[in-house]
Formats: structure tokens, sequence, C-alpha cells
């Protein structure tokens, strides 16, 4: 903390000595990625099935900071990229953008329809998963003819 001459209390916000100096390494610029921190989350997201507020209460966090992190307007520190990826299931790689997340093998997301519908099925007891099976097997018999 520091006095101001008017004898009130400020924080120091940002301290150079803490924080790190800028560095005067002259460094290569990073490729330009696909898609911006907040695009990717939502992505990542809608591609695993969760709405917002499903993540927020995964996380521990309210529905509009998820929908802040998605618009950009806030930047995630190291700990939130964790949870982030802890929460979606992905590497923090394929969070920030370094590495493509991995699809269901025919090169398409699964559409967060299915997975949500998945997650209930999971939650039937074990005979009525198997009756619901039974039928969406017949059902793509029948679609495949």
């Amino acid at each position: 903390m520091c006095q101001h001459k008017n004898g009130t209390l400020l924080k120091w916000v940002y301290n150079n000595d803490i924080m790190g100096r800028r560095s005067k390494l002259k460094l290569p610029p990073l490729k330009k990625l696909k898609e911006t921190f907040g695009q990717r989350l939502a992505n990542l997201r809608k591609a695993k099935g969760y709405t917002q507020t499903e993540l927020s209460k995964k996380i521990g966090l309210t529905q509009g900071l998820i929908s802040d992190y998605e618009l950009d307007k806030l930047r995630p520190y190291h700990e939130m990229i964790i949870r982030f990826a802890i929460a979606l299931d992905v590497s923090s790689d394929e969070l920030l953008g370094l590495k493509e997340y991995k699809t269901n093998g025919n090169g398409r997301k699964p559409a967060s329809k299915l997975l949500r519908r998945m997650k209930k099925i999971e939650q039937l007891p074990d005979f009525k998963q198997k009756v619901l099976l039974n039928t969406i097997d017949t059902f793509l018999k029948g679609a495949e003819k």
C-alpha cells in the first residue's frame, strides 16, 4: 500500500518488481490463432454438450462470468485455464488453441443435443438403458436400408 498526498491509501495494482519487467528479448511473433480464447472456450463447451450454466456449476463460477470469458471480456489466469481444461476434459494446449481438439473420428464434433441426451441416458437404471439402446439399434438398422 502507498499513501497518496491527500492521506488516502492506494493499492498497488501492478508492481514492476513483483510482476516482472517487459522482456528486452527480440522474440519471433506467435503464429496467428484461428480463434480467440473466448471463441475456443465457447466451441469446446458446445462440443462437450454443456450450457454456460452447466459449465459454471462444474467450475464454481456464475453463468455471467462464463459469458464474459467467451466474449473475451475477461482474460483467464493460469488457474482458470486449468479449471476450464479439467471441466471440459481437454488439455490446456487444446483450450489455448495450440493443438486441435479431438473430434469423434468423422471430423465432426458430436452434436451438443446428443451429448446432453447421452448424459440423461447414463442416469437411467440399467434395464431402462438396455431397452432404450435396443430401440435405437433397431431404428438405426432400419435407417440403413
